[in-house]
This record gives structure tokens, C-alpha cells and sequence, in this order.
């Protein structure tokens, strides 16, 4: 069987913010079609990955390959959807609609100055419709719940129709009976539409339950593997220090401590 197109490889990528290191020498390649959890302690370059992916930074050191392209040459910025962390935060209160906020996400595809044509808007409605939020289309966003509103950023997301989808923390104001649900949406997106799904968490209960491969990162890359091959105390340590410990929970507990 021949190996699945490569959608991001990483090679010797680092980046640095003065004279702080906060990504160091990363070699990695995720493949269409993978559901990838990257895990790792705050402050060890997650969220700076995510970054440097998106090209919103640019890597000190290494290359960046999106759909086999270098990422100065890489222009079709819509094949890649993002939903950064808090977003349910930042814009709680925002006086727009369902369908307003989602609209906005297919400007990555359209451009900016462009009109929204009939095609975009059927994107936007299926959009919705994927996302188990279309009847809420013309309701205001502030008056969703937590997991309602993410279920939004995610079709906004969807609405540029990308290839990959790239979460950081998404369940952060989601609250934990919404949780499980939300989890198995994320896996109906990665199984029956073939979505390529990055995801940030710190519980390590889910990532090794929900994804298929498991990126552990504390500035280098400590592993990058099976969930059931890697996830083990001695990476945890390696990750969190001597005194971590994972916690298998039920949904009302939590996760992981350290």
C-alpha cells in the first residue's frame, strides 16, 4: 500500500525569540488523513509550532513544506482551517450571528474584496450544517453556550473548505458534559470527511484516546508515534518533569496534573 501524501513535514526547524529558544532542530511529517495530538508543558513551544506552520512566524533555522511546496511559496492559505485557543473568549460578546461570524471564514478562499457568491454561501450553510449549528444560523453568538460557540469557530473554519484543521485547546470554556460530544465530532471529521486534524491539548487521557498519532514537544521533539506505543511514564517524565503522573478519569474529573 503506498504511503499517504504529506501535508506538513518539518525539517531541523527551530525558532527563536531574541536569544530564547522555544523550538529546537524539529523533524516531523504529517500525513493526509492523520488525527495528531501534540502534547507537551506550557511554555515548551505548542502554540509557537502552530505559529510557525500557519506561517504567522517564520522559523530561525530549517525548512517548513506545506502540500509539498516551501511555505514562501505556499499561497493557498484556505487548504489550512484554524481555530486558535480561547477564541470563545475573545469574541463572547462580538454583536454578530451564527452565520455572520462562520461567513468570515470564507474569505481566506474568497479574498477580501471579493463578493460572496452563491457557491460561498453554500459552503457557509454546509459549513453549518457539518457543524450541528445551522439552526442557530441567525442567532447571536454571545447567546450560545461554550460548546455551541466552538462548534461556530470550527464551521468557520470548515467554511474555507481546508484540507487540515489545526485546534489549540479547544475545549477550553467548553464545558465537561459537552466534551465528549465535541471529541466525537472531531473524530466524524477525521473518519467519514477525511479531514487532517492537528490537535493542541493538555489532557493526555484524550490525545491518547481520540488521536492516531501523538507529537510530544518540551522545545525538541521528545517523540512522535502511536498513542499506545509512546504514552508511557518515562516519555510523561521526560514531558512534565519527575513528579507527573497521569490520571485516568471519568468525564467530570480531571486530567492530568503535574
Amino acid at each position: 500500500m503506498p504511503l499517504e501524501e504529506s501535508y506538513i513535514e518539518l525539517n531541523n526547524v527551530s525558532f527563536s525569540y531574541n536569544i530564547t529558544t522555544v523550538i529546537e532542530n524539529l523533524t516531523f511529517s504529517i500525513r493526509k488523513g492523520d488525527y495528531v495530538g501534540i502534547i507537551g508543558p506550557n511554555g515548551g513551544g505548542k502554540t509557537t509550532l502552530i505559529k510557525v506552520i500557519l506561517g504567522l512566524l517564520h522559523p530561525t533555522e530549517g525548512a517548513v513544506m506545506l502540500f509539498g511546496k516551501d511555505h514562501h511559496d505556499f499561497k493557498e492559505k484556505y487548504r489550512i482551517g484554524y481555530v486558535p485557543q480561547r477564541v470563545t473568549h475573545t469574541e463572547r460578546n462580538f454583536p454578530a450571528t451564527v452565520f455572520e461570524v462562520v461567513r468570515t471564514g470564507r474569505i481566506a478562499r474568497l479574498g477580501f474584496f471579493e463578493r460572496f457568491k452563491k457557491e460561498d454561501i453554500e459552503a457557509v450553510e454546509r459549513a453549518m450544517e457539518i457543524s450541528g449549528i445551522a439552526e442557530h444560523r441567525d442567532t447571536l453568538i454571545g447567546n450560545l453556550s461554550g460548546g455551541e460557540r466552538q462548534r461556530v469557530y470550527i464551521a468557520r473554519a470548515l467554511a474555507s473548505e481546508p484540507e487540515v484543521l489545526i485546534l489549540d485547546e479547544p475545549t477550553v470554556g467548553v464545558d465537561i458534559g459537552a466534551q465528549k460530544t465535541f471529541y466525537e465530532f472531531l473524530s466524524s471529521l477525521n473518519r467519514d470527511r477525511h479531514l487532517t486534524i492537528l490537535l493542541i491539548s493538555h489532557d493526555v487521557d484524550v490525545v491518547s484516546q481520540e488521536t492516531k498519532t501523538v507529537l510530544c514537544l518540551n522545545h525538541n521533539l521528545v517523540c512522535h508515534g502511536l498513542p499506545k506505543d509512546i504514552l508511557n511514564e518515562h516519555v510523561l517524565e521526560r514531558l512534565y518533569g519527575k513528579h507527573s503522573k497521569r490520571v485516568s478519569h471519568e468525564p467530570n474529573d480531571q486530567t492530568t496534573k503535574n
